[in-house]
């Protein structure tokens, strides 16, 4: 006898902003989920047939729900995924995980108090590129890897902030909106950040939040990186324009978004160009190079995460993207805008297990040390 498919995990989604409707359309499209509630003062009925209600309280009190998908303002993220935890419900949580590292650590708190079932939305991971690339990398494909880079650039258009007036208020920002997503890519890749260096910028807009950020990092593994993110620059170079994610964004075939290099062969994502020497040949600068694209099957971010979501929902599976996961993420973040501010190297492993929220501000935080301090 085959075995009956479990019924549909039953989903509100809280938030309907432009994350919150990609979110919405992938539940409806999904076999396995269900649209059950939205909860956004904003949308009524008519617009989202389905219930609505004006905040996560009313639609928790009113829905008999599974799990909950957040995509609310970065500010209310684990003040609202804390309150769906203590209602017993699966949730998946917008990235970034909160908008400071004391924040999300107690988010991390809650988690393992409650022992709930939180999944975070660093959707990049689920992408198959960036799964065979791990496995290259992991499996020595290409040697020791000595560096990676990563490049993300799009000119927003004004709408963008003024439409969404925290768009250009603390806790958004290219670096918290956009760039956490790169960080935490090259986390996933390369293993944690030992120290980052930074410079940043908001001069093309005048905004209070960035624009342009450059990051160099050093992995404690050796490997040396390096990270260029812009909100105000056309560029065809970035995740959103080499995959076809999101409609929204135009598709360039076989631009990148990240290149590591290793000493037998370099690897550019996520169009798995490989670049290597036939094991003949020495392998150095003299040999020609070959060109090889690493096979892997098709299929987008978002739908694989909303599935690995749902298992998560029905407990048959660990999150990918733990709280404590992207929690080291917002700390690398943090621990970047500390470098930028203070013009010195920040030691990512003493900001993690020793900052203190009051302390951020401050040139002399223990982490960030100046050049005759040892970092």
């Amino acid at each position: 006898m085959t075995a009956s498919a479990p019924p549909p995990v039953r989903i509100g989604v809280v938030g309907a902003g432009f994350m919150g409707r990609q979110h919405i359309d992938f539940v409806r499209a999904s076999a396995g989920a269900a649209l059950a509630a939205i909860a956004d003062p904003a949308v009524t009925l008519a617009d989202a047939e389905c219930p609505t209600y004006p905040s996560t309280a009313r639609m928790l009190d009113a829905e008999q729900l599974d799990a909950v998908i957040i995509a609310n303002p970065n500010a209310l993220h684990v003040e609202t995924a804390v309150e769906c935890l203590e209602a017993g419900l699966a949730v998946l949580l917008e990235k970034p995980v909160a908008v400071s590292y004391a924040q999300s650590r107690r988010l991390v708190d809650a988690v393992e108090r409650l022992n709930g079932r939180l999944l975070v939305g660093h959707h990049r991971r689920h992408h198959p590129a960036v799964a065979r690339a791990r496995a290259a990398i992991g499996g020595g494909e290409l040697g020791q890897i000595v560096a990676v880079s990563a490049l993300w650039s799009a000119r927003k258009e004004p709408e963008y902030f003024t439409d969404t007036p925290w768009h250009s208020e603390p806790g958004a920002g290219v670096t918290l909106i956009n760039a956490v997503h790169d960080l935490d890519l090259l986390r996933h890749l390369c293993g944690e950040v030992a120290e980052v260096q930074a410079m940043q910028s908001s001069h093309a807009r005048g905004l209070e939040v960035e624009d342009t950020i450059s990051l160099s990092l050093r992995f404690e593994s050796g490997v040396l990186g390096s990270l260029l993110a812009s909100d105000a620059g056309v560029s065809p170079w970035g995740w959103d324009q080499a995959t076809e994610e999101t409609p929204a964004f135009p598709f360039l075939p076989d631009e990148v978004a990240y290149r590591v290099v290793g000493t037998r062969a370099a690897l550019s994502i996520p169009n798995l160009a490989r670049y290597g020497y036939d094991p003949s040949v020495p392998a150095d600068w003299h040999s020609p190079l070959s060109r090889t694209y690493l096979p892997v099957a098709p299929r987008g971010s978002f739908p694989a995460q909303l599935d690995h979501f749902l298992d998560v929902a029905r407990g048959t599976t660990a999150p990918l993207v733990s709280a404590d996961d992207a929690s080291r993420t917002l700390a690398l973040v943090e621990a970047a805008a500390l470098a930028a501010r203070t013009g010195r190297t920040v030691d990512v492993r003493r900001f993690r297990t020793g900052a203190r929220a009051d302390d951020d501000e401050s040139p002399d935080h223990p982490a960030a040390a100046g050049p005759d301090d040892g970092a």
